[in-house]
């Protein structure tokens, strides 16, 4: 460590001409255009009189890592400099982070040095998989990362230069070199970098408009876009004119609860409605009443039970994933997030891998229950069948087989996978009602466990297996005055990890108070 230290220190130290190699670093996800940015430094420098090298370490797909890409650039003075082919610890100039947690992982891997570094950033978030598969919040703090670039850098440069580059229509590269030629990190005029961009020749005017707005941005004559307020999006449901009494009969129901409930009962009913027809959303305001009934201000029991029946209710299957890959406004979102402009074509491609469990549960009850246990046919199934398929659903037939799917909506209820769900939701609901009666505390948590259960496949089950779990504390924990609180804690073990580690170590300390009973 002390040769290599020695030696990076040796080939910086300027000589009498100079020759100072300046270090670059950019950490970029996928399809932000990493190279391309990469590209124009090299350019810019180039352009300028230095001689440059870049080179990049290519990450790991699906956010597990990101791309590095490294510049190395000094003045050409006629000699031939020697250029390291990756970054080192503690020898790092600027360091350019397309996404806030990658400047948090370029700090915490020495990229980032006191009195040394400029750290460019984009503060926008792309969640990692370690965020995503955590069952409930796993999303890292911000805010500390932030904290820990005013700390780590000699100057800092952030803010969400990904919004300014779609509000440009162009991409986050773009904007990045704006940020990069406002910090003076670089001794290149900015008439230098707009002539690059200009060389390019694609998406010209767009990129141009992201660099001058991250320019002035990071040289402070322009305010940084600022974080957009999160509204409630309320869903509007349409309702055809031969089912507007009954419609109307549901919202006489909704206005005779208590007031602290209805909102939320409000936004359940139209969920529960809008995922199968009116008569499920009868049953949904049966659950809810039956629990204002049992319930008294502030009616906790009954806003928990109105938001976590529509969740079970509205259980996730193939025809509700079919549904909701075909509506309009999917479609309109993801134009909106990809920016895509009306000279181009978006293509979309749907991936699906149903397991032999979710093709018996969607035939109806008496098939499924038959097939499901036939090993000759799983066999087959698995051979033949049991394989990820890609779907084209911006082309007629792709679109029309998701459609076909999500038109089975009215036989849900014939279906197998319904009798199980509504046979396992009877059961919960039956043990909830009857803790009300001695405990509403306790009860809230039991509804609020249904958090547990989402998705479909191998995430299904994993909920399944952990709301079970947590269940089977309940006979323990009835009676004492903290058992809400421990119930509460359960859960949240549970939510903290996939493998269920922190839950076991719960439910371990509540095995103890039985044996303490005893």
């Amino acid at each position: 460590m002390n040769i290599q230290n020695t030696s990076i220190a040796a080939r910086r130290s300027p000589s009498a001409e100079g020759e100072k190699i300046i270090t670059l670093a950019a950490l970029a996800v996928g399809g932000q255009g990493g190279g391309v940015l990469t590209n124009w430094i090299t350019a810019v420098a180039e352009a300028n009189g230095y001689r440059a090298q870049s080179t990049s370490v290519a990450g790991v797909a699906q956010r597990t890592g990101a791309t590095i890409y490294y510049v190395e650039m000094c003045r050409d003075t006629g000699r031939m400099p020697v250029f390291a082919l990756s970054p080192a610890e503690g020898d790092v100039d600027i360091l350019i982070a397309s996404e806030l947690m990658e400047g948090g992982r370029a700090i915490m891997r020495g990229f980032v040095t006191p009195g040394r570094t400029t750290l460019i950033a984009s503060t926008h978030r792309i969640p990692a998989v370690a965020e995503k598969t955590v069952p409930g919040d796993g999303r890292a703090d911000g805010q500390k990362v932030i904290e820990a670039m005013g700390i780590a850098a000699d100057h800092t440069v952030a803010f969400d230069m990904e919004a300014l580059a779609k509000s440009a229509g162009s991409m986050i590269s773009s904007s990045l070199l704006g940020g990069l030629a406002g910090s003076g990190a670089l001794p290149f005029p900015k008439e230098s970098y707009e002539d690059v961009i200009r060389a390019s020749g694609r998406g010209v005017e767009a990129s141009l408009r992201a660099f001058n707005d991250a320019f002035d941005c990071a040289t402070g004559k322009q305010q940084p876009p600022q974080p957009e307020a999160v509204t409630k999006q309320i869903e509007t449901l349409h309702v055809p004119s031969r089912h507007q009494d009954k419609w109307a009969q549901l919202q006489s129901r909704l206005t005779a609860l208590p007031v602290a409930a209805q909102e939320m009962t409000g936004l359940g009913l139209t969920k529960v409605v809008d995922y199968q027809d009116l008569a499920y959303g009868e049953q949904y305001m049966d659950m809810v009443e039956a629990l204002a009934l049992t319930d008294s201000a502030p009616f906790e029991m009954t806003i928990a039970g109105a938001k976590y029946c529509a969740r079970a209710l509205c259980y996730d299957d193939i025809l509700r994933v079919a549904d909701i890959k075909t509506r309009a406004s999917r479609m309109t979102r993801v134009r909106d997030e990809v920016v895509v402009g009306d000279d181009q074509v978006l293509m979309v491609t749907e991936y699906f891998h149903p397991r032999f469990e979710e093709f018996t549960t969607t035939l109806p009850g008496w098939l499924g229950k038959r097939l499901r246990n036939s090993s000759r046919l799983e066999a087959f199934y698995a051979r033949y069948l049991d394989k990820g398929r890609r779907i084209r659903t911006d082309r007629l037939r792709g679109f029309l087989m998701l459609w076909a799917v999500s038109a089975l909506r009215p036989w849900r209820r014939s279906l197998l996978r319904h009798e199980t769900e509504m046979a396992h939701i009877d059961q919960w609901f039956a043990t909830v009602t009857d803790v009300a009666q001695r405990d509403r505390a306790l009860a809230t948590e039991l509804l609020a466990n249904y958090r547990l259960i989402k998705g479909y496949s191998d995430t299904h089950v994993r909920g399944h297996s952990k709301f079970a779990r947590i269940m089977q504390a309940l006979p323990i924990l009835q009676g004492r005055p903290d058992a809400a609180d421990w119930m509460r804690r359960l859960r949240t073990a549970a939510l903290a990890d996939e493998s269920g580690a922190q839950l076991e170590g719960a439910l371990a300390t509540v095995q103890s108070f039985a044996g303490d009973a005893a």
